[in-house]
């Protein structure tokens, strides 16, 4: 195969044709950084912000020229509206009780604290009818779109190996909610990276991992390894480390793709020197070519992935889109994965056989 054309490579969703308002629930700054810059751009009308900090939400909305609502109830009654949850995992179950029956959600990940209460989140989403998603959003960055486009079209032929490898310093102190929380970097970072390879390369049989903090700071947990079992034809393991902070010089958040026939490198630019990051880069090296091809990208994983996530989320709403890509189905599965892989670290080690004497 030598005719790759890497100009076309999908790195956009289409958008619907009558998008419908928006109601955000939360003032975070994830809704400053990316969800109203993306809303915006796609031309996704806002209809406001609902946040119990009713000065932040109002301050927020003041920058954006939408509403700040008062109270749960009036950013309920607003008419045909999609819901966007950003909002911390512990306040995802009470407010999706209350959203209209049948309503389209987008709940910001993590699907709840953990497996169980995922469970109860889809029992709720099942319950009510809701058009539901979780906001894993990788899966809609301009840049993770094209491989897997690349991927569907054989460029790459069978996909047998994948490694993430993060060295970088992340500033978690952005996110004060997660002071105190027993479950940080799998649940809050890491989940990402799972969610996009179970969506490329389906759900692994199990997993083996150890995640834990460092003793520079109070943070749970800041470093991982995973190995993800997908039997004896692929490989896929991941390595993060969220305390190389000796500068950016040797500092990294990269994905290798390994196929039969071809490859893919992906930097993930917006982890280095976040918020402000750097721009994603993917190179494919197609099956029957001599070089490595770099796919010049039209937008990033922050804001674009969440005008993507969005758009799919509002087509399938209006019937315009037939998959619901990271429905709250879907989304449990990624769920229990986190879920064995905490596991997997909190079970012993097998031992080591001592020298004999």
């Amino acid at each position: 195969m030598t005719d790759f054309d890497p100009k076309s490579l999908r790195q956009w969703w289409p958008k619907p044709k009558s998008p419908r308002p928006i109601v955000i629930f939360g003032a975070g700054s994830i809704v400053g950084d990316a969800h109203l810059p993306a809303y915006a751009k796609g031309g996704f009308p806002v209809a406001g912000v609902f946040d119990p900090d009713h000065a932040k939400a109002e301050a927020l909305a003041a920058k954006w020229n939408v509403k700040a609502f008062g109270t749960v109830e009036e950013a309920l009654s607003v008419p045909d509206a999609v819901f966007d949850l950003a909002t911390p995992p512990a306040a995802h179950a009470s407010i999706l009780s209350r959203l209209p029956e049948g309503a389209a959600a987008l709940i910001q990940k993590p699907m709840g604290s953990d497996l169980a209460a995922a469970t109860e989140i889809l029992s709720i989403s099942r319950g009510r009818h809701l058009k539901a998603a979780v906001n894993f959003q990788l899966r809609f960055a301009p840049m993770m779109l094209a491989l897997k486009d690349a991927v569907d079209k054989g460029y790459l032929g069978e996909v047998v190996d994948f490694d993430a490898w993060l060295a970088l310093a992340t500033p978690w102190g952005l996110w004060p909610f997660l002071k105190g929380l027993p479950r940080i970097e799998i649940a809050m970072h890491s989940i990402h990276y799972l969610d996009f390879i179970c969506g490329l390369l389906g759900n692994p049989r199990g997993v083996h991992a150890k995640t834990i903090g460092h003793p520079n700071h109070e943070v749970a947990q800041t470093r991982t390894s995973a190995i993800l079992d997908y039997g004896d034809r692929v490989r896929c393991a991941l390595s993060v480390n969220h305390d190389h902070d000796f500068g950016r010089k040797y500092q990294a958040c990269e994905f290798r793709i390994c196929g039969t026939r071809g490859a893919a490198y992906i930097k993930l630019g917006v982890n280095l020197d976040y918020p402000r990051g750097e721009p994603d880069e993917i190179f494919i090296r197609p099956a029957g070519g001599t070089d490595w091809v770099e796919v010049n990208l039209e937008g990033a994983w922050f804001p674009d992935a969440f005008l993507n996530r969005m758009a799919n989320l509002q087509r399938f709403a209006s019937g315009e889109d037939e998959v619901l890509v990271g429905s709250v189905e879907d989304a449990w599965q990624t769920m229990a994965l986190v879920e064995a892989a905490y596991q997997s670290s909190a079970a012993p080690a097998t031992p080591i056989a001592q020298l004999p004497e």
